[in-house]
């Protein structure tokens, strides 16, 4: 079974990408998780968050945005302390505050998921040349989201961070054409082909 090359880095990445990445997603508490993940992967590597999942996991309630949004000077003091933690005070601070802001995109949309997907209309984007590997680091998607983000008051989530936040949640498909989720992704959900120049930034 062939999957994208990185999927194949450790058995949590390989758990990872066969399971979660790329497939649309349409959940609320999970869409934070991983925003919240990307947050913190800011300066760091992709593989490392999912080795810490667990760790953030036990240290913000298990993704739950709800008591997040309420937490603490003491909290934070908690979470900086946790063995394995990634001690980073603003990176913390501003998943706390995303997590405010995350419920207020909910209050106006229902849902993040209905926020999020309207960017693409409900549909998996297949960008020309994607599937052969050819992947940016952002796009003029991923630039318009985060601006719209960022003027809400959600921090650091740049473009880039974004980018990798549609490829994960699957509103980008970009698995590699070999890759066995890819042809599973476009097979089961629907999807809509987009030139690359055309998302020029």
């Amino acid at each position: 079974m062939e999957r994208c090359e990185w999927g194949n880095i450790s058995d949590k990445m390989i758990k990872y990408h066969d399971c979660e990445w790329g497939v649309p997603l349409h959940d609320d508490r999970k869409h934070f998780e991983y925003l919240m993940m990307e947050v913190m992967q800011c300066g760091l590597s992709w593989t490392l968050m999912i080795e810490k999942r667990e760790i953030f996991k036990a240290c913000f309630d298990d993704f739950d945005y709800i008591k997040i949004s309420k937490y603490s000077e003491k909290d934070i003091k908690r979470i900086i302390e946790y063995p394995g933690m990634i001690r980073s005070e603003n990176k913390i601070r501003a998943i706390i505050g995303n997590a405010a802001k995350f419920m207020e995109v909910i209050e106006e949309y229902g849902s993040f998921d209905n926020y999020i997907w309207k960017y693409s209309n409900g549909k998996t984007i297949l960008y020309q040349g994607h599937q052969k590997g050819k992947l940016p680091s952002k796009n003029g998607l991923s630039t318009i989201v985060s601006k719209d983000l960022k003027k809400r008051g959600f921090k650091y989530l740049g473009s880039v961070v974004v980018y990798s936040h549609l490829q994960a949640c699957g509103i980008i498909c970009d698995h590699h054409e070999n890759c066995f989720r890819y042809k599973e992704i476009i097979d089961k959900y629907p999807t809509v082909h987009k030139r690359r120049e055309k998302e020029e930034i």
